[in-house]
Parts: structure tokens; sequence; C-alpha cells
């Protein structure tokens, strides 16, 4: 089986772009305009569950999404890539480089999970698990997320879509997958990496990556987006790509 994709760009430089908990292949449409297409071919893969993938079964663990994305680089002839991850995303890139080191050129983590999983208090860990079901828990998390800041509208627009292109039992699923995995041990800290997160992102925030990703990986920079929260891909569009950009054109 080879995940539902798209692909912008037909450069000589492969990334592989992975999506977040609330995301689908088509998340990063905002920035997808600005990207240099001419120098970099960008993957965005669907996760089993989401958009083009909503039906197929799986684990839905992290494991199974580094093992989706490898097979898709396998199919598209992809020998040596980088990779991008938002979110939920970004533990799964950490995945991919344990499995396999040697195909990873560079990693770029965008408000991630570590591999480490986080913990929450038993109420926010409730409605998390609520939200699997219900769009109002999403827009509330959405805005947790992103500090209170953005418009009503928009709220509810990226709530609705995150119900309308993922499936309930997989959206479930993978909570625990993202929160709960820890495999820092396995981490071999030898690929260059850099984290981006907003500076109104108030849980994936420089702190956090400061005790994890800097402590990790002997190559590793932390840089925060100004005027972003957890979604940089719609809060500050050309930003990110500028960022993006700036470091894998650098590897």
């Amino acid at each position: 089986m080879t995940n539902s994709f798209h692909r912008v760009g037909q450069g000589p430089h492969p990334v592989l772009v992975l999506h977040g908990w609330f995301g689908h292949a088509h998340a990063f449409e905002p920035i997808e305009p600005w990207l240099s297409r001419d120098y970099f071919s960008y993957v965005f893969m669907d996760c089993r569950g989401y958009g083009g993938m909503r039906d197929a079964p799986g684990h839905y663990s992290i494991d199974e999404i580094a093992g989706d994305a490898l097979a898709l680089a396998d199919a598209l002839g992809f020998d040596r890539f980088d990779v991008v991850g938002h979110s939920m995303g970004g533990m799964a890139i950490e995945r991919i480089a344990v499995r396999a080191p040697q195909r990873v050129r560079s990693m770029l983590a965008i408000a991630p999970v570590p591999c480490g999983g986080i913990a929450y208090d038993a109420a926010t860990r409730s409605l998390l698990e609520a939200a699997a079901g219900d769009v109002g828990f999403r827009r509330t998390i959405i805005d947790r997320s992103t500090s209170g800041r953005l418009p009503a509208a928009w709220l509810q627009w990226k709530a609705d879509c995150s119900m309308a292109h993922s499936s309930p039992d997989a959206f479930a699923a993978y909570l625990p997958a993202w929160a709960d995995t820890d495999f820092s041990s396995e981490i071999i800290g030898c690929h260059r990496l850099k984290v981006l997160v907003g500076e109104y992102d108030p849980t994936f925030n420089l702190a956090l990556m400061e005790r994890t990703y800097l402590h990790r990986y002997r190559d590793a920079t932390v840089e925060v987006l100004r005027n972003a929260g957890h979604y940089p891909m719609n809060e500050t569009p050309l930003a990110l790509v500028a960022a993006m950009e700036a470091f894998l054109r650098n590897g």
C-alpha cells in the first residue's frame, strides 16, 4: 500500500512532509505557492486515517507513520531526502531517522512533539480524548494551542477541516501514539536538525525544545517564529517558508 500524497515542485532535492494530529496532506496549502519548486520536490503525505487515507486500516502508531513514509520514498525513488514534520509529524520524522539514519539528509521539526512524548494533567488529557468525536472540543484545543488570539471564524474552519479529513477512530488512536510513545533511548543524535516553534505556542515552546531536542542532537538549533502559535503554516506562512528553506538549502 502506498499512502496518498501530493507533490509540489520537481527540483532535485526531495523533502518528505508529515502533517500533525489536526492536519492532513493539504494542511500546508497556505505555504505551497511560495515554495522553491525548481530546487525542491516537496511530497506531502497523508497518514493512515487522514485525507485520502481516511478509511485505511492501521495500527495508527508513530512507527507505522515512519514505515509508510519510507515506503513512499521507495516508491518515488528517493534514496536520500530531507524530512519535515509538524506536531505529531515531528515525532514521526524522528522515528524515520531512527529506522533509516543513512537516508535522512536533515530534519526540520515544526512545533513538534518530542520523541519522549508529553504528559498532560488529567483535565487536559480528558479534553484531548474527547476531541475525537466532538468538533467543539477540537476548536477549544486549537484555540488554546494558539493562545486564544485568532479569529473565531478561523478556529471553526480549522476544527471543521480536522473533522472532515480525519477518521474519529484514527484520531483517537493517534493521541496515545504521540503523547505516550517514548523512543528517546534510540535516538542516534547525528542528524542536522532545526526546530521551529511559535512564540504563542503554550506547550510546544522553546523551553520544551531546549530540554529535549537540544540535548538529544549534537547539531540542533531552535528558532522562534514571531506572531505564530502552534500552526505557523496558517498564522505566518511566509515566515515559515523563509525559515524552512534557509535551513534546507544549507544542508
